[in-house]
């Protein structure tokens, strides 16, 4: 028989609040610094176990097949390295705009990843988690820890921040034009900044540092370009990730509704606020 229906897993988007590139690697990735902060945008998961080992995708984004699908990959991943018996019917409603830069894909593989562990009652510790999630992406890691953090290397080795060298949780705007950036080809790109000097937690915190990709990004993708000067024109707009997606810190929500009233309407907008603790680790809590 199966376990019942477990609703509501949440996974939330992130922002890059500044991104470094330090060189790349012989292996072709790249060596990187970013602080990573959590925003109260979130797609949700519903999961129910199943007794017969299936895992199947039940509702999501169906632009993207099944075998591709993270949340499928990493529930297929957890269950063969745990030689776990149990499967799962995954259904994804979606609300992070996909190509944004907001770590959509790579959080809701964590939030099966974290969900799966406590549903199939595996108890494995959160840095073996991590780990399997790793292999899935270099994003991954952060949102299963689900707490804001200093990242190195490819993004996987996290420093977790917490006061008084957490970022502020702000409000922002968060703009999307309507185009997606393909990551590997900005990481490809001959002209991407690939010298920055490493810099501390206090140096960030000091200087708010920048995005080595946005010239990249924005010479690539005029659409992320209009969308920079538009929102620049409010205060320090700034890039997360390599786009396509471009955010403001606000101060107070109301500002962030007042400038939302004058959007351009070929710009999709959210009103979130930064979170420094994943309000996955409060739905694990709550069991």
């Amino acid at each position: 028989m199966n376990e019942p229906l477990v609703r509501a897993w949440p996974a939330p988007a992130k922002l890059n609040l500044f991104l470094h590139i330090l060189g790349r690697r012989a292996d072709g990735y790249h060596e990187l610094q970013t602080c990573f902060q959590f925003v109260n945008l979130c797609d949700e998961l519903d999961i129910e176990v199943r007794a017969d080992g299936a895992i199947r995708r039940v509702a999501g984004d169906y632009a993207v097949s099944e075998e591709a699908d993270l949340c499928v990959r990493a529930a297929r991943a957890l269950q063969s390295a745990a030689a776990c018996p149990l499967g799962a019917d995954i259904g994804v409603l979606k609300r992070i705009p996909m190509g944004g830069g907001l770590g959509g894909g790579s959080s809701d593989a964590a939030t099966c990843l974290v969900a799966l562990n406590h549903l199939w009652e595996l108890q494995w510790p959160v840095g073996k988690l991590a780990a399997l999630g790793l292999t899935l992406g270099a994003d991954v890691p952060v949102f299963v820890h689900g707490r804001a953090a200093w990242a190195e290397g490819v993004g996987e080795r996290l420093t977790p921040l917490y006061p008084p060298l957490a970022p502020p949780e702000d409000n922002y705007l968060i703009l999307k034009p309507n185009v997606s950036v393909a990551t590997a080809d900005v990481f490809q790109d001959p002209e991407l900044t690939r010298n920055s000097p490493p810099i501390t937690i206090h140096g960030f915190l000091a200087s708010g540092g920048r995005n080595d990709c946005l010239g990249v990004v924005r010479r690539r993708y005029p659409e992320v370009a209009r969308a920079l000067d538009w929102l620049s024109a409010f205060g320090s707009a700034r890039l997360t990730g390599t786009g396509a997606c471009v955010f403001l810190a606000c101060g107070t929500m109301e500002r962030a509704v007042e400038i939302a009233r004058s959007v351009p309407p070929q710009f999709d907008v959210f009103l979130a606020r930064g979170l420094n603790d994943s309000p996955l680790l409060e739905r694990l809590a709550a069991g």
